[in-house]
């Protein structure tokens, strides 16, 4: 047996045979990888896969025959010595529940399971030590979860109402790639934009809240289930374990008439977190002001209309990042 990392994507011919195997496994392909593993007999048959999603390890399969024959455990180790020669070293893996005793013995730990979904990291204590590194507070806490691509005078308004009803409130900065501004430029804007409110604390989620890439539900081959797994799974994360840590019991969200996904994701979490002592506090959308407006404005190159809609701190970091790239 051998194991090959390739780099997506695939040819035509190894798609075609890595596509198979989910198939027959279960599992579909979600589109994200950055690199796959693929094993392969003596006769250069596929009997095993894997992905690598930044830092998630996703889409495992190995063929009926080849169970057993300590197939997955290569493709793991390939990837996981793919992941670390990139420098990364922190990895996700969810799956679902009932392999939790095979990848327990690879290395992971659980982080939080849901009937359908298990989230595993690489790190026995990686929760717990997020959660060591943030203050607590007395009093009524509240959180706010907010991607900020970019921060815009809407998430303004939104926090500083939070921040009204609350002793103290949490903003969690998602940490999370693949926007049009760096995790890095999200976290600067709310914190400068968010600096003259009074008890409004700023941290990143550290990947451990909102974060899609972290979550997959690959082995979920209904998507429109898949979405609902993915935010059960987030939202059991923050109300089992990161909320009870930090004495929140109210989390605020900003109405969203535009994106169904964050819709139905705003209307699972007022389904499932009373049942962990969370009130969902929903406020209306600012003036009509998202940050999906800001981001096509910023395309069509009309600074006069964003400028309107952000506040100075986030024109100044905007301004400053296309400066950078001129």
């Amino acid at each position: 047996m051998g194991v090959a990392i390739y780099q997506t994507p695939l040819y035509e011919s190894q798609q075609h045979d890595y596509l198979e195997l989910l198939a027959l496994c279960g599992l579909r392909d979600e589109g994200d990888a950055d690199a796959v593993a693929l094993a392969t007999d003596e006769r250069g048959i596929l009997t095993g896969c894997g992905a690598l999603a930044g830092h998630t390890v996703k889409q495992l399969a190995v063929t009926p025959d080849a169970e057993g024959q300590g197939v997955m455990a290569s493709v793991l180790s390939a990837l996981i010595g793919e992941a670390h020669a990139r420098g990364e070293h922190r990895l996700f893996l969810c799956t679902r529940p009932d392999n939790v005793k095979m990848f327990s013995s690879m290395g992971f730990y659980t982080v939080i399971s849901t009937a359908d979904a298990l989230l595993m990291e690489n790190r026995r204590d990686g929760l717990e030590d997020y959660l060591s590194s943030l203050p607590r507070y007395k009093g009524v806490c509240g959180a706010v979860v907010c991607n900020c691509d970019p921060y815009t005078l809407g998430h303004r308004h939104l926090i500083e109402y939070a921040a009204s009803q609350c002793d103290h409130l949490y903003v969690f900065a998602v940490s999370e790639s693949g926007s049009m501004f760096t995790p890095p430029e999200r976290l600067e804007m709310i914190q400068r934009g968010t600096e003259d409110i009074p008890d409004c604390h700023v941290f990143e989620s550290n990947l451990y809240l909102v974060s899609r890439a972290t979550f997959p539900a690959y082995f979920i081959r209904d998507e429109e289930r898949a979405d609902l797994v993915k935010s059960d799974i987030d939202i059991e994360l923050f109300g089992a374990r990161i909320a009870p840590a930090l004495n929140i019991t109210k989390r605020f969200v900003g109405e969203e008439p535009y994106s169904p996904v964050t819709k139905a994701y705003n209307e699972r979490m007022k389904e499932l977190l009373p049942e962990h002592g969370i009130t969902i506090c929903e406020i209306p959308r600012y003036e009509g002001i998202s940050a999906g407006k800001v981001r096509s404005l910023l395309l069509e190159g009309d600074m006069g209309s964003v400028r309107e809609m952000v506040p100075e701190t986030t024109y100044e970091i905007i301004q400053r990042k296309s400066c950078a790239g001129a």
